[in-house]
This record gives structure tokens, sequence and C-alpha cells, in this order.
């Protein structure tokens, strides 16, 4: 179980998407790989709590949240040995237990917990609550965005991540990301 949680050693500059639901991680994970001509990594949870809804019409319950981060982190381990330098990261297993603390009273798995602050990257883009939420099938939180950010944040600040906040329309907000990862680059 611990070795599928566990992120392999890579000298890959890895860059994650953060941030409550509808913010448009997926979006900008897409548009910030093709600029690079790269490799992005799509989130586990969305994949697997999609099919869980289609099969049971239920949502994300704590026992999920194991499976999840490790479908997550084969994923990241699996691209992570197919791009040269870079990597963008739809999520991590930080965020998984961001969501593990706010739905389910603090409480998140031990293992989750230890390799969520344990796992390193090089840079966070936190998204920030300024586009139009977008319901679908899994996204429950709609007038919650606010308490949700400011839990992503916090926790950012709490675990010293290396992060900015990604604001303003689709195409500002694609161009803070690029500057703060060509900086990035640049002292690699």
């Amino acid at each position: 179980m611990e070795e599928r949680l566990r992120q392999h050693p890579s000298d890959i500059v890895k860059v994650v998407l953060f941030g409550p639901e509808s913010t448009g991680k997926t979006t900008l994970s897409k548009q910030l790989a093709a600029h690079y001509n790269t490799l992005w990594v799509p989130e586990y949870a969305r994949e697997y709590l999609q099919e869980k809804w289609n099969r049971e019409q239920k949502t994300c319950e704590p026992h999920d949240l194991l499976p999840i981060a490790e479908g997550q982190m084969r994923l990241e381990n699996e691209y992570t040995t197919k791009v040269d330098s870079l990597l963008i990261c739809d999520t991590d297993l930080l965020e998984t237990k961001v969501y593990s603390d706010a739905y389910y009273l603090g409480y998140t798995d031990p293992l989750l917990e230890k390799y969520a602050l344990q796992n390193s990257y090089d840079l966070y883009l936190l998204t920030a609550i300024d586009t139009p939420w977008i319901k679908d099938d899994l996204r429950d939180k709609p007038n919650e965005r606010e308490k949700m950010y400011m839990y992503f944040k916090n926790t950012l600040e709490k675990h010293q991540r290396n992060f900015i906040t990604l604001k303003g329309d689709k195409k500002t907000r694609l161009e803070t990301a690029i500057n703060a990862i060509d900086k990035l680059l640049k002292h690699d």
C-alpha cells in the first residue's frame, strides 16, 4: 500500500494545479502542457468518482480516498518517465488531503496524510474562485467556494509550499502561470 502512494524520485520539474472545484485547473493543465510541449497528469479522482456515480449514484466517501490517491500517484509516476524536464499535474495528494479534511471533519487517513506531506513539487498554482461555477455530477459546493479556497490557500501556507495565485480571465491566468514556470525553469 505505501509503495503505491510514494512519489518516485526524479529530476523533473513538477508543477501542480491546486484549488477548489470548478476553478479551471484542467483547462490550465492542458494549456500549459501544450505551451511547454509536455504531458499533463489528469485528475484520477474525476475518472474514479464519475465511474462510481454512474454505477451507484453516490459521491465520494472516506473509503474512496486511498484508491483515489493510489491512482493519482500511479499516473504521476508513469507520466514522470515520459517527459524530459517538466510535468504538469492537475492535482496531487495534498489536494486529496484538503478534500478529506474539509468533507470528513478534519479526518485524513494517516497514510494519505504522510505521502501528501512528503511528496514534493516545485510550484503550486493556486486557482482563485473568480471563474464561473459549472455544475456537473461531481461538483457539490457552489456556496462554499470562498471557504474551500481559503482551506486550499491555508494548507499551502501551513506546509510552506512554493505557490502563486492565478486570478483573472483565462488569458491572464495562463500568462501568469507561464511567467512563473519560465522563472522556475531558468533556475533549474
